[in-house]
């Protein structure tokens, strides 16, 4: 079967992609890219090809949650991605962290409901971590950048409104460094469908600190400076 929802043809998708929820986020990766085009606008799933340093990208919106997001990978991967990268925001579980600081995660917990019971058909929770190559390379990325960042297990929650005092002392009692709500489809699906995957998240507020909510606008120069960590690692993985 074809992808249903991205109308784009096999050779319009490069072998690398990074993946995202923002749509202003991925017009904003899309400009680092040389000669970007747009290969899909169907359903708001907004795909831009280009190269970075000579190298194919594609920047896609998976919007929001594991049934979006999960949809789209899927559709990518159909039409030759072999790479996919998540350039996500997080809210902070641990201590010290700032806004437009980095967590990388080195694997996700989930609800075993959802999504992850109609692909694993049962309700047991299976292995979601990142490919090795990916974690290696975006870490690598990041200490060359010099930016903050913190390494260590996020939850990728399906609900955003959900979180509540027990949701933040239940999962950092677990080892848990921030929420999201995409990682753990994405590392199951690079499993199951033999994909590169992994993810680098900017922290957009805290679950344990009093930052604010930081909006698109606020976190530009924060992408900009994150994209170029992504984009430095995506061309040095070898698809």
């Amino acid at each position: 079967m074809g992808p249903i929802h991205i109308k784009a043809k096999k050779g319009d998708v490069a072998e690398r992609v990074i993946v995202a929820g923002d749509p202003a986020r991925v017009e904003q990766v899309s400009k680092m890219l040389e000669n970007p085009r747009v290969v899909n606008t169907n359903r708001g799933f907004i795909i831009y090809t280009g190269a970075y340093k000579g190298v194919p990208v594609s920047v896609a919106v998976h919007g929001v949650g594991h049934p979006s997001s999960m949809l789209v990978v899927e559709e990518l991967a159909m039409l030759g991605a072999k790479v996919v990268i998540r350039f996500g925001t997080c809210g902070a579980m641990v201590k010290g962290l700032k806004i437009g600081d980095i967590v990388i995660p080195t694997a996700a917990a989930y609800y075993p409901g959802g999504a992850f019971y109609q692909y694993l058909k049962e309700a047991v929770c299976t292995a979601t971590a990142p490919h090795f190559d990916v974690l290696k390379t975006l870490v690598e990325e990041t200490q060359k950048a010099g930016v903050n960042y913190v390494l260590g297990p996020v939850v990728s929650s399906d609900a955003f409104y959900a979180e509540d005092p027990e949701f933040v002392k239940k999962w950092t009692s677990r080892g848990i460094v921030a929420v999201e709500m995409e990682c753990a489809g994405l590392f199951m699906l690079g499993a199951m469908r033999n994909l590169k995957t992994g993810a680098l998240l900017m922290v957009s507020d805290s679950l344990v600190e009093e930052l604010g909510f930081a909006s698109a606008e606020e976190l530009r120069e924060y992408v900009n400076r994150a994209s170029k960590i992504v984009l430095e690692a995506l061309i040095k993985i070898s698809a």
